[in-house]
């Protein structure tokens, strides 16, 4: 089968043939109808320190999907052939205290799809079956493809109450934007968007974003004044730049909440005191989905409450990867959606 591969440690990402996924018990082999490029697969591609460090070549990578499940493993009864999927990217061991008290989602032993096992950037993947969520027929694969990535932004945005909330969210890319129509969709009064690319403020406009605000001036000072002085009720940091998320917890309220979903390359230095203690500000620091209550959430938000088909901004041939990869290194595109057989 043709498959996006890391072949070797280094920048770049090669088209290959590779064989098809054996299943063992208790797997699926789906054929990948429609695949999403997420952030960390820009990483891979990339070849950044985080990269290096986890990485393991040769490897698949990919991890944001939806397909058919064409064979079953012996001792598989949770899925059949034939039925429309898709995956958390979280593999989950079931046995430890966290999977057994509903947080699999910080399993201590989770592995994940197209990081630490081969990914979906294919024709075919391999998964266990009690990582599969069934698609209603009704949900298109481009969208259906995307609920792993949004189901971050549900989980960072909805940890807490947003309606009639002022709700910023700070770093406007996809799952920022996401959590930007999520906010909206779900009854926040005002919903303020942030970020430095000129581009994704405009997405972020479309998606329902009240006002968004460049990020290179003083947006805390803005943020203060659109909110009458206060500050925002709740806070979604999506960037994970040091600046950024200091500037977060100035720009919250006073006892307002603080979801912290982006992933700083170094230790970030803040006042803990003036910033965190004596506001009395709830942090929450975001990692994966519920599994599977993230899931239902995302289902009955996507299945008719919310189109997020406008942040759909590139589709392509799984060959053109090159071209879907440098649009997101330049932030110049929403979601980048592929197809392993060829645009529909």
């Amino acid at each position: 089968m043709k498959a996006i591969v890391k072949r070797q440690a280094g920048p770049g990402l090669e088209m290959a043939d590779v064989p098809v996924p054996v299943v063992g018990p208790g797997e699926a082999l789906v054929r990948v109808d429609a695949c999403s490029i997420c952030g960390t697969d820009l990483h891979i591609y990339i070849w950044d320190a985080w990269s290096e460090a986890r990485i393991k070549p040769p490897r698949v990578i990919g991890h944001e999907f939806a397909g058919h499940v064409v064979e079953v493993g012996p001792n598989t009864s949770r899925v059949a052939t034939g039925d429309y999927v898709s995956s958390d990217s979280h593999l989950v061991c079931g046995r430890c205290a966290l999977c057994k008290t509903g947080q699999a989602h910080v399993c201590t032993s989770y592995k994940i799809l197209g990081v630490d096992v081969d990914g979906c950037f294919a024709e075919y993947v391999k998964v266990p079956e009690t990582s599969l969520w069934l698609n209603p027929a009704s949900m298109p694969p481009k969208v259906a493809s995307l609920q792993d990535p949004f189901g971050n932004a549900v989980m960072s945005t909805l940890n807490g109450p947003v309606a009639c909330q002022s709700v910023l969210v700070v770093g406007c890319g996809v799952i920022g934007l996401m959590a930007v129509a999520i906010a909206r969709a779900c009854g926040a009064s005002m919903v303020i968007g942030v970020d430095i690319n000129p581009y994704r403020l405009e997405l972020a406009k479309r998606l329902g974003a009240h006002h968004v605000v460049d990020g290179r001036i003083p947006w805390v000072e803005e943020v203060s004044n659109l909110t009458g002085g206060s500050g925002a009720d709740v806070v979604l940091e999506m960037s994970g730049n040091p600046g950024a998320i200091t500037n977060c917890l100035k720009a919250a309220r006073n006892a307002g909440r603080v979801s912290l979903l982006g992933i700083p390359a170094k230790p970030v230095e803040i006042d803990l005191a003036q910033d965190v203690v004596f506001k009395a500000l709830r942090i929450d620091g975001i990692t994966g989905r519920r599994i599977w209550d993230t899931w239902y959430q995302t289902s009955a938000l996507l299945g008719g409450i919310l189109d997020i088909t406008s942040l759909i901004t590139h589709e392509m041939d799984m060959r053109d990867f090159e071209t879907g990869f440098e649009l997101m290194k330049k932030g110049e595109c929403g979601k980048v959606i592929m197809y392993a057989g060829g645009l529909p």
